[in-house]
């Protein structure tokens, strides 16, 4: 696996934009997050669809090394949702007769129904994971969504208990990220954004979830929490209903947006025993930012956080951006975070 020991490194969240020749960015625009399959975003069909995606994926990967960042993805070409592509392979699940649940954003939304014992039949990602680690010989990470966030994104109708739920999600999501270790992983990143939607039932059980989703896994591990693209959330609050707690999470590093919510850092002392995963980007705003612009909120994080346990990144996924801006902001924040390694190594 590739090393580094680079100071103040820079990531991404997960998601590049995807290309226009790829997905019909006009109907997953006007979708909510699909928590189904959208067969309907793909612009290819499914006889060449791996091969497009694979496509995608190389530009995602150069993209991100001409644009300087350290630790990269396969930008998550290959799927319709952060999490449904990881959620609807699993066996338990029905996915051709969802249910609805209310949303993050107070709409209902189509979920697959849990009719069963979650089970994981195969491998989801462990391809992605290969694919990448083939084309770069940047550190990669791979993202999985967290047990939390996918039992909130299902219609439980087998457990008739949340906490079950979770951990019976955790076991898959454990058993995956310890393949996709295996297959050359550098990073595993869990997303869990409905620990800071859901906080007291977070509060009851979600760091064990976590944990046990964890088990296992050889770090660096990633938990990611934040409010909700900017593409879909405008406002957003300037502080989490949910973040300190995961100081007992098993987690090596905790992913936060900071940049657009115009976080208080402060609440960084909590979590003194971690890495911090800073976003410095805002995605909701269409300027791109200048390096000046980046360092600054790279130095507001080292007012909190040792530079041995920062990590620079944006806010959020990218993938409901243009491409170009995207580009643009990944090249500021590589070289904001440089203007700040220089002014600590001289």
């Amino acid at each position: 696996m590739a090393e580094t020991t680079t100071l103040l490194p820079t990531t991404v969240v997960g998601s590049y934009p995807q290309p226009d020749w790829l997905v019909n960015h006009a109907v997953l625009a006007k979708n909510v997050v699909p928590r189904v399959r959208m067969r309907e975003i793909w612009r290819v069909g499914e006889d060449v669809l791996e091969g497009a995606q694979d496509d995608a994926t190389l530009i995602a990967i150069r993209d991100m090394e001409r644009a300087g960042i350290d630790i990269i993805t396969d930008g998550e070409m290959r799927r319709e949702s952060y999490s449904n592509r990881f959620a609807l392979a699993l066996d338990g699940v029905d996915v051709d007769t969802p249910a609805e649940v209310m949303g993050r954003a107070g709409r209902m939304t189509k979920v697959p129904r849990i009719i069963g014992p979650i089970r994981r039949r195969h491998a989801v990602e462990v391809r992605d994971v290969e694919f990448l680690r083939a084309n770069t010989d940047r550190r990669i990470k791979i993202t999985l969504p967290g047990p939390f966030t996918l039992s909130m994104q299902a219609k439980d109708e087998y457990y008739f208990d949340h906490e079950a739920v979770a951990m019976a999600y955790a076991e898959v999501v454990a058993e995956e990220a310890r393949d996709l270790r295996a297959a050359g992983a550098d990073v595993v990143q869990i997303d869990e954004p409905w620990l800071q939607a859901r906080p007291e039932q977070a509060k009851r059980y979600g760091v064990r979830a976590i944990n046990r989703a964890l088990q296992g896994v050889s770090g660096p591990t990633v938990v990611h929490l934040c409010f909700g693209y900017a593409a879909v959330v405008q406002d957003k609050p300037s502080g989490y209903s949910f973040l300190p707690q995961l100081a007992d999470s098993i987690a090596d590093q905790i992913s936060i947006e900071a940049a657009q919510p115009k976080l208080d850092l402060g609440i960084l002392s909590d979590l003194s025993n971690k890495t911090i995963m800073l976003g410095v980007l805002d995605l909701g705003s269409h300027e791109v930012e200048t390096a000046e612009t980046v360092a600054a909120r790279i130095r507001a994080g080292l007012r909190h956080v040792p530079a041995e346990r920062l990590v620079a990144a944006p806010d959020c996924g990218m993938k409901y951006m243009p491409r170009a801006r995207a580009f643009g902001k990944l090249k500021a924040l590589a070289e904001g975070a440089a203007i700040v390694r220089r002014e600590l190594t001289g």
